[in-house]
């Protein structure tokens, strides 16, 4: 592409150069530049983008988009320097000009929040296959072009993967794709230059702030999201999240809320639940679904009013949704010949954990236990990440504690920490006497196996914290460990 183009999706503050050449390729990561690429300096979280320009060039880079001129040095003969205001953002505009503005040509829909959103954004992708449209998915679990997989590598890829994806998409004929937006994406821009047919918010609960440093940083970023959709967009909230209707306090987009328990555009409520799935109501229509939990019912009333959006019939709408499966590792069910079921789940903030445990109590509570000896318990095995947030460690023990007949806490991905020091950090949430009563188990296998052992006739085990991820990170080494394989294992 000619450079002069490129830069029509920017707003330069200036070019040292000339701009009639032609730009091979964009590159961000300094490792990968060869001749007649343009190669965008970014600060970085861990190094600066900037320190790599001379070696770049060496490479053969012919363009620079930097935006710290204390880096411009003595311009070379040959390169074209483009100074900007932010070099992320910058980067995000022209990976969507390079590509072609795939989201110009597809409908695309994103939705934020802190849980639900693989949910939410893997079953809407299920739902518009299911009524014979070609659509694309980007998600934590994996990406999907129409119907073939992708590995995926992060919740949003980086702007250029990000890119690459839906124009995949485009050239596959698909007219929608639906994407989960991580709260790095929009602070890291990578989501930036893309247009969005409408957003959704599912719920805000305290997550990832090692990363924003604080809550309100957190919600603002998620904000941005909202703040950014045309007037002709649709925004869908969840009104009974107290941060609901603050997403979508500045948006120019058509604002559509949904509801559990408070008056909303369009509400639900369960009628009947046990483990195999729920009977609801939803705007007065009874639908049974095979998920389970209120968080679902809110989950569902989000894919419901975006559908409703995007211009489909309701009573089709609530017939897909009585036929869509469990996302892998979001609360499935694996069944015990000896009576006892396993729930494997991704949960891994305190609220998610929170709402996992509550229901499972919720469904035990409603069933007549076959032995009238003894009340069936909830075994929970649950650890926390390495180099997260340290914060909600003792959170997540507590609220475990507090909703499971027996807890065994173990590690999950580790990463550079010493599992030990995790475990240390949950415990001491804990008091005496319920540590007393409380499993420490290192070893993630032993504690799987232990809970597996300890299951009797009617008990659920809850294995949360990891869901559809099948590896595990100790000391900075990935190996492969799957809690389905776990589990079956020991069945």
């Amino acid at each position: 592409m000619i450079l002069s183009e490129l830069l029509t999706a920017i707003k330069p503050i200036q070019v040292i150069g000339a701009t009639d050449i032609d730009v091979h390729a964009i590159q961000f990561d300094s490792r990968k530049v060869e001749q007649g690429d343009l190669f965008v300096a970014q600060a970085g979280t861990a190094v600066d983008g900037h320190t790599f320009i001379p070696s770049c060039i060496d490479k053969g880079a012919t363009v620079v988009v930097l935006d710290n001129t204390a880096y411009l040095g003595e311009p070379k003969e040959g390169v074209t320097y483009v100074v900007v205001k932010n070099s992320e953002e910058a980067l995000g505009r022209l990976a969507h000009q390079w590509y072609g503005c795939p989201s110009k040509k597809l409908t695309l829909v994103g939705v934020t929040g802190t849980n639900g959103k693989t949910t939410i954004a893997t079953l809407l992708y299920k739902m518009v296959r299911a009524m014979g449209y070609k659509a694309g998915l980007i998600s934590t679990v994996v990406y999907y072009v129409d119907g073939e997989a992708f590995p995926s590598t992060h919740t949003t890829p980086d702007a250029l993967a990000l890119n690459s994806l839906l124009a995949q998409m485009v050239d596959a004929g698909c007219q929608y794709a639906f994407m989960e937006v991580s709260s790095h994406s929009i602070a890291q821009e990578r989501i930036a230059g893309l247009q969005f047919a409408g957003a959704m918010f599912t719920n805000l609960t305290r997550d990832h702030i090692d990363y924003h440093k604080t809550f309100d940083n957190y919600r603002d970023t998620k904000k941005r999201l909202f703040d950014g959709l045309s007037k002709e967009a649709f925004a869908v909230t969840n009104a009974d999240d107290k941060n609901g209707l603050v997403m979508t306090q500045n948006t120019r987009a058509h604002v559509h809320t949904y509801s559990t328990c408070n008056i909303a555009e369009h509400r639900g409520k369960i009628l009947e639940e046990g483990f195999e799935g729920m009977l609801l109501s939803i705007d007065g229509q009874e639908v049974f679904v095979p998920l389970v939990g209120r968080f679902n019912v809110s989950n569902l009333l989000c894919i419901y009013s975006a559908a409703l959006c995007l211009g489909f019939d309701k009573l089709e709408v609530l017939r897909v949704l009585s036929t869509l499966q469990p996302v892998n590792g979001r609360f499935e069910t694996i069944r015990s010949a000896k009576g006892w079921t396993a729930i494997i789940d991704y949960a891994h903030t305190p609220d998610a954990v929170e709402n996992v445990i509550s229901t499972i109590n919720e469904i035990l509570n409603s069933q007549k236990s076959k032995d009238e000896s003894r009340k069936p318990k909830l075994i929970t095995v649950v650890g926390c990440g390495g180099n997260r947030d340290k914060g909600k460690r003792p959170m997540m023990a507590q609220i475990a504690k507090r909703g499971s007949g027996q807890l065994i806490l173990t590690s999950d991905n580790p990463r550079d920490e010493e599992p030990s020091a995790i475990l240390k950090d949950m415990t001491d949430g804990l008091t005496e006497d319920e540590l007393r009563s409380t499993l420490v188990i290192e070893d993630r296998a032993a504690a799987i196996q232990t809970a597996c052992t300890l299951a009797q006739a009617g008990d659920v085990i809850l294995v949360a914290g990891k869901g559809h991820e099948n590896y595990q990170i100790v000391k900075g080494v990935k190996s492969h460990f799957d809690d389905h394989e776990q589990v079956r294992k020991y069945i």
